[in-house]
């Protein structure tokens, strides 16, 4: 199995968002035994709660149900459970190194360097935006997903079963 966690900062917008877009993507594609996904804040503002209604909105018009999942913070056993870490931004990005022993740090990465086409390196943060900021943020998601599945395909080998 496969893991895959996404990380920002409160675990209500952006990463559950992305952990929703890359979920379908992946049960598309049929690989839903192989590859399992997680989400997780940096902080632990909103532990327990629902994703925002605008993210759960906005996904749910693209065909994507983020309703079952439930804000986390990350702690020290995600670095070793998880084979894929990815943050939504730079200062997710410095947190997630800092904290992560030396031997994992492979395994962290910028989300947006999966969409080397994108002109952001970064999703945006669409809290305190309105909700264009959400429609955004869905498009830099799903263009990471699919170089994000791309990749681990190709690194392990993956076809649908």
């Amino acid at each position: 199995m496969i893991r895959v966690l996404f990380v920002c900062t409160g675990n209500i917008c952006r990463s559950p968002t992305a952990e929703g877009v890359f979920r379908n993507l992946v049960r598309e594609s049929g690989l839903d035994e192989l590859i399992d996904t997680d989400s997780a804040g940096t902080h632990f503002y909103h532990v327990g709660a629902s994703p925002d209604r605008r993210a759960r909105d906005a996904a749910s018009r693209r065909g994507v149900d983020i309703s079952d999942l439930r804000a986390r913070q990350v702690d020290g056993y995600d670095f070793e459970a998880f084979d894929y870490i990815l943050a939504m931004d730079a200062m997710n990005l410095e947190f997630l190194l800092a904290e992560c022993p030396t031997e994992h740090r492979h395994r962290i990465h910028a989300f947006l360097d999966f969409a080397p086409d994108a002109a952001e390196r970064e999703v945006p943060d669409p809290y305190y935006g309105g909700q264009n900021g959400f429609e955004h943020v869905l498009d830099l998601i799903e263009a990471a997903s699919r170089g994000l599945l791309a990749r681990i395909r190709s690194e392990h080998g993956l076809t649908a079963s």
